[in-house]
Order: C-alpha cells, then sequence, then structure tokens
C-alpha cells in the first residue's frame, strides 16, 4: 500500500497561506479521484480541494480553522498500488505562466508530494523581505514605514510575515512612529491605553446577536478601507433605455434558442462601459502613492449577490474585446459559478473598474463603494416606466418611456468632477445609442 501527501494547493498570485473551513473528508473515509476533501478560504476566495486519488483517509494535519502555507502537507492518503504524485486540481490551482519557477516532485518508497512554488511580490528592503501585497496594504492603512515593517517578526514561510502576525503587533504597537522606526515607551514613561468601551447591548430576549461569517468580516474591513483610502465622489445621469428594453423583449426568446443562454440587461450595460473606458482611459487606473498606474486590460468586475447575503466581485477579463454574445455567456458563467461557490481564485482578482447592478433589488439609485484599487464604480438602477419629454420632427411631445438612473462613486483624488461626470454621461450616451434593428 503506497501513501500520498495532499498538499495545501497554490491558489494563486500572491497568496501563501490558506485557512481549513471544514475537512469534509475524516481519517478512515474513502475518497475517489477528484472528490470533495476539504473546503479552504483565503483572503480573496474560499474553495474546495479534491482528491488527487483513490484511496483511505489515512492521517489528518491540521485542524479546522488553522491557517496553513502553500505547498504543506495537510493529509496522508493510503493508495493501493504505486505511489502517486497529486497535482492541484483546475478548481483550485492557479494559472501557470512562463514566469513561474519550477518545481521538482521527489519520490520516495513511502511518500510522494508535488510542492507549487509560490511567488510574492518582492519589496525592496535592507533584509531583502518578502510581503504580500494584502501585508503592504495593512501596513499602509496602519501607516507603518518600511523600517517598522523590517522589525515585525514574521511566522510565515521562511520568516514571511503574515496577515495573522500583522494583527498580533497591532494589538500591541503603541502608535505610529513618524520616523518608520518602532516606538517603544521607557519604563518610566510608559502609560496604560484607556480601556475601550463596550457598547451597551440589551440582553433581553429582543435581541439576536449574530457572529460576521469570515466573508462579511473581510467585506466589512475591505468597505472601511476604501472609504478611508479614497475621498468619495458620486455623480448621477437618467438615461433612456427604452429601445433598450424593447430589443431585448424582441430577441431573449431567439437568443436564448440560438446560444443556449438567457440575456439579461447586465452585458448591455457592460459593453457601454467597456466603450466609455476606451474614450476616457483614466479612469480605467489606480493609485500607488503619488503615481498613477494606467491599466491597459479593460477588466470589468461585476458585483454579485451570494445565497447567503454576501458580495463577491467576479472579473471578466479584457471585456472589450467580447462582442454581446461573448459578455453575456460569460456574465452567465461567473455568475452563475459564484452563486455555488465554483470561482477560481484569478477570476476575481485583477479587475480594473466594477459595475454593480443595484436596481436587481428595486433600488432606483445608489451611491457605490469603490472597489479598490480601483478608482470608480457605477451603479445602475431599476429600470421604471415615467412620462418624459420626447423630441419629435413635429415637436416635443410626453411620451411613456423605461428610464433608469446611473451613479458613479469616483475616487476624487485622481477623478475630477470633469472626468467622472464626461464618463458617466458617455456610457448614458452610449445605451440611448443602442440599435434596436441590431441582430443576434
Amino acid at each position: 500500500m503506497a501513501q500520498v501527501e495532499l498538499i495545501m494547493p497554490k491558489m494563486g498570485e500572491s497568496i501563501i497561506e490558506a485557512t481549513i473551513l471544514k475537512w469534509v473528508k475524516q481519517v478512515g473515509d474513502k475518497v475517489e479521484v477528484d472528490e470533495t476533501i476539504l473546503e479552504i478560504a483565503t483572503d480573496k476566495v474560499d474553495s474546495e480541494v479534491p482528491s488527487p486519488v483513490d484511496g483511505v483517509i489515512q492521517e489528518i494535519l491540521f485542524a479546522e480553522n488553522d491557517t496553513v502555507e502553500i505547498g504543506k502537507v495537510i493529509a496522508i492518503i493510503a493508495t493501493e498500488g504505486e505511489e502517486a504524485i497529486p497535482q492541484a486540481t483546475p478548481s483550485v490551482a492557479a494559472q501557470t505562466t512562463t514566469n513561474d519557477a519550477s518545481v521538482e516532485s521527489t519520490t520516495s518508497p513511502q511518500t510522494a508530494t508535488a510542492m507549487p512554488a509560490t511567488q510574492t511580490t518582492k519589496v525592496a528592503t535592507s533584509e531583502g523581505r518578502f510581503y504580500s501585497p494584502l501585508v503592504r496594504n495593512m501596513a499602509k492603512t496602519e501607516q507603518i514605514g518600511q523600517a517598522e515593517l523590517d522589525r515585525i517578526p514574521g511566522t510565515g514561510l521562511n520568516g514571511r510575515v503574515t496577515k495573522k502576525d500583522m494583527l498580533s503587533y497591532l494589538k500591541t504597537r503603541t502608535a505610529p512612529a513618524t520616523n518608520g522606526s518602532v516606538k517603544t515607551p521607557t519604563p518610566a514613561t510608559k502609560v496604560a491605553a484607556p480601556a475601550a468601551t463596550p457598547v451597551a447591548t440589551s440582553m433581553n430576549g429582543a435581541v439576536e446577536i449574530v457572529e460576521m461569517d469570515r466573508m462579511r468580516k473581510l467585506i466589512a474591513d475591505h468597505m472601511v478601507m476604501s472609504k478611508h483610502t479614497s475621498p468619495h465622489v458620486t455623480s448621477f445621469v437618467e438615461v433612456d433605455v427604452t429601445n433598450i428594453v424593447n430589443w431585448r423583449n424582441r430577441i431573449k426568446g431567439e437568443f436564448q434558442q440560438k446560444h443556449g443562454e438567457k440575456i439579461t440587461f447586465t452585458p448591455i450595460f457592460m459593453e457601454a462601459v467597456t466603450r466609455a473606458l476606451r474614450d476616457f482611459p483614466m479612469v480605467n487606473v489606480s493609485v500607488d502613492g503619488d503615481k498613477i498606474i494606467v491599466k491597459k486590460n479593460i477588466n470589468v468586475g461585476m458585483a454579485t449577490a451570494l445565497p447567503s447575503g454576501n458580495l463577491i466581485v467576479p472579473v471578466i477579463k479584457n471585456a472589450d474585446q467580447l462582442n454581446l454574445v461573448g459578455l453575456t455567456k460569460k456574465v452567465n458563467d461567473l455568475a452563475g459559478r459564484a452563486r455555488n461557490n465554483k470561482l477560481k481564485p484569478e477570476e476575481i482578482q485583477d479587475g480594473t473598474f466594477t459595475l454593480t447592478n443595484v436596481g436587481t433589488f428595486g433600488n432606483v439609485m445608489g451611491t457605490p463603494i469603490i472597489n479598490q484599487p480601483q478608482v470608480a464604480i457605477l451603479a445602475v438602477g431599476a429600470i421604471r416606466k415615467k412620462p418624459a419629454v420626447v423630441e419629435t420632427e413635429y415637436g416635443d411631445l410626453i411620451a411613456v418611456r423605461q428610464m433608469m438612473f446611473l451613479s458613479l462613486s469616483y475616487d476624487h483624488r485622481v477623478v475630477d468632477g470633469f472626468l467622472g461626470g464626461s464618463f458617466l454621461r458617455r456610457v448614458g450616451d452610449y445605451l440611448e445609442q443602442f440599435d434596436p434593428d441590431q441582430q443576434i
């Protein structure tokens, strides 16, 4: 009987660890190839780890809620026959690029391991340490200078600083150092910080206390960080989408029969957004200190509500290169897999702009929070029939039209009112100029 080591798989660029949420299989359970053994999570996405072989779970090396470095052995599977080398499956494996480091697999008579290489973004320091984007973000938010960051002890792979290390350090940190060094009060001047006043909570039967789940905590942290990072401004326009509504009502049956997909309004909105981003490339940017990073690829994220009530933003890469049929297929695929927790880590990364549809919930408009590190997010409201002025060759008339509000929140550090307002108006113009006679 052979033994196969199940490793913590690589979950995408810059991710060096993952948390075990749940062991689906226990010691002694039989597993088949591609059958789910456990569920894991990173700060990006939750996923499932399938079995690389047929066998029996012989040993589990980490408990639920443990955070494990990428490449570490997390379980032993006993198999019949010759040893096999497990490979990370497409559901959790990050796409390999030509720049990936080569990985050597070694096999002994008892075990076979596959250790994927991990990659992080290098930050030049006196010690040559590596810091993940998450750690660098936390350092920036907490005003931790490079010298202070270098002093923080790391418990990760090769002494790297992890999120847990940062949180632990922040609990004992006295104050942001102005010169990048760690402030340590002397015994003579050390003063105990006043205890935080607890929030008064009624404990009678009319109150229920609900603990935030992991994803809700991440969303909360991300939203607060965004508000701290970007001065938000929101602009609004109202657009006439009667032609779009009439066209969709006319072709939706034929479209589904021909392409096997239901067409919603989202890909139509997304097509208008990508065209406007090509016209105004300075909206398709991010900010790094006092530098503006202009993105050449247009990767549009679409905020998707999950059955749990949480939110996730899958990204359509190079959305400007897809036609309406391609966008429809991509939107439906990502939305469906998002609701079933089947997204790959790379499918929620590298977005350059985000679209959210508050009209789905019957809201006429919204003031969305920017999805960092992007600088703008567009909310589309509910489509409603309203009386509107229509210009004709015979003069102005009052007619019932399908109207919708668009609202754009943007980062006023780099997007001023002229740019933000012009971009938003251009999106509206493209929607109003939609050709109702176009073929599918």
